[in-house]
């Protein structure tokens, strides 16, 4: 299969690594054909001249443009093939109004691990799309981490859970990291510490069959130092700010 990228930023970057891995054949257009040329050789894929031209050779057809750029770039575009779009609050029913009822669409919400091809990615379809066609997009995103078909209305809460929280995990590491620098430890020492015990808890609970309820009372040692800690996070708020945060970026896309 021959895909071409319209838009060529760092997600649709990551992911062109990852199926690079793959049999398909990519094309891209980027916002000139000087920089499609220049991205397309750091990429090692095809340039083409135009989105249109782009979209002439292609089987399927990625859109890593931003949503705000939607209805300028594909004012005057004539697609014939299936459409997949990663852009946040872009609806499948917006996206047909753009381009054409009668297509195949598919949306994508991939989160920024796709640059280690660890993505965690959302997808859904339009009525259109065959039962095979869906397997070939889930071998696409598959390519760059792993992926989940739901339904498009959970999307919002999709975004929020795994495409906006890797900077609120990160606000976690760091907090972490600060209290080593806090008690005397190097500041890369102890966001080295954080962050290797970040990963491996979610490796633990990945793998294991333990729920984070479970290892949270593993940890915890009746009248230990751990169940002290984890009282004062609770009566600082933690679980609630959690929420909280998740409440607002929902509310956000929604308004996109």
């Amino acid at each position: 299969m021959k895909i071409g990228f319209i838009g060529v930023g760092k997600m649709a970057s990551a992911i062109i690594n990852g199926l690079n891995s793959t049999s398909h054949d990519i094309i891209i257009s980027g916002s000139s054909l000087a920089r499609s040329r220049e991205i397309a050789e750091q990429l090692e894929v095809t340039a083409a001249a135009s989105h249109q031209e782009l979209i002439d050779q292609a089987d399927l057809v990625i859109l890593g443009i931003k949503p705000q750029m939607f209805d300028t770039v594909l004012a005057d575009l004539a697609f014939h093939q299936p459409i997949m779009s990663m852009a946040a609050g872009m609806t499948l029913e917006r996206l047909a109004n753009l381009t054409s009822p009668e297509l195949p669409l598919i949306r994508i919400m991939p989160n920024l691990n796709a640059q280690i091809l660890k993505s965690t990615t959302a997808i859904c379809t339009n009525e259109n799309v065959s039962a095979q066609l869906l397997t070939t997009a889930k071998e696409i995103t598959d390519s760059f981490g792993s992926t989940f078909e739901i339904a498009e209305k959970d999307f919002d809460t999709f975004t929020a859970l795994a495409g906006s929280s890797p900077a609120y995990i990160a606000l976690f590491i760091e907090a972490l990291a600060k209290a080593g620098v806090k008690y005397g430890l190097p500041k890369a020492e102890s966001l080295n510490i954080a962050t290797q015990t970040v990963l491996a808890t979610a490796e633990t609970i990945l793998t294991g069959t333990d729920s984070p309820h479970d290892l949270i009372d593993k940890v915890c040692s009746p009248g230990g130092t751990t169940i002290a800690g984890l009282l004062d996070l609770e009566k600082t708020g933690l679980t609630a700010s959690v929420i909280s945060s998740i409440d607002t970026t929902i509310n956000k896309a929604k308004n996109l």
